[in-house]
């Protein structure tokens, strides 16, 4: 079973687990007996498991054909416009940022007062824009409901403006045809028994009689207050990450909300398998109906997955007086495009102001892409993803239309010659193009037909829609694409050996290759047998038609052979490793580390950080590394905020820079025998994670064995 549609299954069957687990009840926190969790698809049988996909695809139709919605980030940090005690860099963290005591930071609840909040407005902006629904902070991770909460007074009930902001933007987006949804943090700074504690506050906010039991109560209760009184079509959670809320919780709040309202969407973060800030949960059992990778436009999407990319307009969330960084227009409506391309939605945040108003900036370019969407809706809403390789001038997206499909394609480059040259494919035309935006009489375009039958549609000299214009293509039945041949290689670089195949990805045709470097032509070899490389390699590739005609993208690609490097002189019989502690508000990895002192010198076992590791601060690792045997070796780096590693003074993993919880891969050659070690890792504020696996080629990857490490 391929693994997209695999990993589907599984969440199926995890839906089946959750309703099953709890009798299709709402779930109680106070139940202390065992939450199944089994992801076998064989434990149900085939009508459950056709029901169950039944489901989850009428509760997602309306989402897949959305494609575009807006989130709204809106909370008591938009009193301080990320302004507190002289820095400006603050958003909708700010009481964490600032390490604003929570005394001092409930004083903001007396100031809450958004007498320009226009809720008609709101929605109004978004259904212009082409955004189908909207999502708003119904609490951030602060605590503070935007709505009269009967189960605590941190609310807009507790201020001196106690209009209730989400039902009234609940009954505004129903007014306008956009669908109502609220993010809910789990995290929660504020409530007495949500655990952890910020680091920074534990000594003088005792976590003494907290019980997170008591907290997930909450949770559950304000879950429940919010489902049944605004019925929102989408449930956002976030703030999974810390180490108090398990799989347990997140199948017990999972539980809840199927059983609250079977047709509504609840999010990957309710559980905690999100592989950090790419938001793909694709480990077994993971709950949620979609994924949420924010700030980044997967590569290449998720084939066969549901995700939606959150994204800001400028550099923050909540709102930021400061921050002048917007991006334009343009670059909006590009990354809406290249998302509806890959086959994902894109959640565009705005982060009102503390009267209620929308920033002139956020204003301006929403009512930018509502011009452009007005035109080129269609190319985006209830499309799907490209079925092309990727394309050196735009974008393609697909909409199927019962016994031929259209072929939208996005224009960012306008072709000097005004011929748009067009992706290969095998189908008929079904007519010419059309040219979305263009003057009646002038939108439709011709598509010619060159010697070598490369299709290339006409355009006028110049492009007649700002940012990026769109031609249509409508061809007779499902696209036949013609791709990049298909290359099964174990890497891109090799020790001693290696061997490759080549075989064709379209309707027909033969692959064709060099090992020169040279473009491949109908006389070139043909692919066939595995292909053995001794040396460095240059491939290029290309499928031809009939056996005379190149289609489709063409591969190029190198191959290097790798010379292991030997083992380290240098002696170390201790075992673990060394562990140097430096403090300083680090942001990237120092160049001058080596000459610095340290503050504190420890040793390890292992590599892990140890308990309230603390903010600011940076360690480093160092040793050797007793590596079994030549060859080549993967890297996997998690870290919070960034890290490098080194192996005899070669950068393997480079993840410096302030992120969040994320991962990187490197490789490496090695001989069998001891190599230098050396891992940097710092945090500025906020979580603290660091982990590191590695494998020979060919195997799974795995935490590094303390007997492997020594100093």
């Amino acid at each position: 079973m391929p693994a997209a549609r695999r990993s589907r299954s599984l969440a199926i069957a995890a839906s089946l687990a959750a309703l099953a687990a709890c009798g299709g009840a709402p779930s109680t926190p106070a139940d202390t007996t065992s939450v199944a969790s089994t992801t076998n698809v064989a434990a149900f049988t085939p009508k459950e498991i056709a029901a169950a996909q039944k489901e989850q695809d009428q509760r997602m139709a309306w989402w897949r054909e959305a494609r575009f919605g807006m989130f709204v980030h809106w909370g008591l940090y938009a009193i301080p416009a990320g302004a507190w005690n002289g820095a400006t860099h603050h958003g909708e963290w700010i009481r964490d940022t600032a390490r604003i005591p929570l005394q001092e930071y409930d004083q903001l609840q007396a100031q809450w007062n958004p007498t320009a909040f226009d809720a008609d407005a709101w929605a109004q902006l978004a259904a212009a824009a082409g955004m189908k629904y909207l999502v708003l902070t119904s609490k951030h991770h602060d605590g503070f409901c935007l709505y009269p909460s009967g189960f605590t007074d941190w609310d807009v009930a507790g201020s001196k403006n106690s209009r209730d902001i989400v039902g009234e933007l609940a009954s505004a987006c129903a007014k306008h045809g956009v669908k109502f949804c609220t993010y809910h943090s789990i995290m929660d700074w504020h409530h007495p028994d949500y655990l952890p504690r910020r680091p920074w506050e534990a000594a003088t906010r005792s976590a003494d009689g907290a019980d997170f039991r008591r907290f997930e109560s909450y949770l559950h209760a304000q879950v429940t207050e919010i489902v049944q009184r605004y019925r929102p079509a989408v449930m956002w959670f976030d703030g999974e990450w810390e180490s108090t809320w398990t799989h347990q919780h997140g199948l017990r709040l999972w539980s809840l909300c199927r059983a609250l309202a079977p047709e509504m969407i609840v999010n990957n973060r309710v559980d905690v398998h999100r592989a950090g800030m790419n938001g793909f949960s694709m480990a077994e059992g993971a709950l949620g109906d979609f994924h949420t990778p924010e700030q980044e436009i997967p590569a290449n999407g998720l084939p066969g997955q549901d995700w939606e990319s959150c994204m800001t307009m400028n550099g923050h969330w909540g709102w930021n007086a400061a921050d002048g960084s917007w991006k334009s227009t343009t670059a909006l409506l590009h990354n809406l495009i290249d998302i509806a391309s890959k086959g994902g939605n894109y959640l565009l945040n705005v982060g009102p102001r503390a009267d209620g108003t929308f920033p002139p900036e956020a204003v301006e370019r929403l009512q930018g892409i509502a011009a452009w969407m007005k035109v080129c809706g269609e190319a985006i809403h209830g499309t799907t993803a490209s079925v092309f390789d990727p394309l050196p001038w735009g974008r393609c997206t697909v909409k199927a239309n019962g016994d031929t499909t259209t072929l939208y394609f996005h224009v960012f480059d306008w072709p000097r010659d005004g011929q748009l040259v067009l992706p290969a494919f095998a189908n008929e035309l079904a007519g010419d193009a059309r040219l979305l935006g263009a003057p009646a009489g002038h939108d439709r375009a011709p598509i010619a037909d060159s010697a070598t039958r490369q299709l290339s549609v006409v355009l006028p000299r110049q492009p007649v829609l700002p940012h990026a214009n769109v031609v249509a293509v409508t061809v007779k039945g499902t696209p036949r694409p013609y791709r990049a041949p298909i290359v099964e290689a174990d890497g891109d670089a090799f020790v001693g050996t290696m061997a490759l195949r080549l075989r064709a990805n379209g309707p027909d045709g033969e692959v064709r290759y060099t090992l020169d470097g040279s473009e491949p032509g109908a006389a070139s070899p043909r692919a066939g047998d595995a292909i053995q490389l001794t040396a460095t390699t240059r491939l290029r590739a290309q499928t031809f038609a009939g056996g005379t005609r190149p289609v489709g993208a063409a591969i190029d690609r190198t191959f290097t052979k790798l010379e292991p490097l030997p083992p380290t002189k240098q002696r170390a019989t201790q075992p673990g490793l060394r562990v140097e502690r430096f403090a300083g508000d680090f942001s990237k990895v120092p160049d001058d580390l080596d000459a610095r002192q340290p503050d504190a010198t420890t040793t390890t076992p292992s590599i892990a950080l140890p308990a309230n590791v603390g903010e600011r601060v940076l360690l480093r690792h160092r040793g050797v590394l007793a590596v079994p045997k030549d060859g080549l070796y993967h890297f996997v780096l998690t870290s919070d905020d960034g890290s490098v590693l080194r192996i005899d003074g070669q950068t393997v993993v480079d993840h410096d820079g302030l992120h969040g919880p994320t991962e990187k891969r490197g490789t490496i050659a090695l001989m069998a025998g001891d190599h230098t070690f050396d891992l940097v890792w710092f945090n500025r504020t906020g979580g603290a994670t660091l982990a590191l696996q590695w494998h020979a080629h060919g195997a799974a990857p795995v935490a590094i064995d303390a007997a492997a490490l020594r100093h």
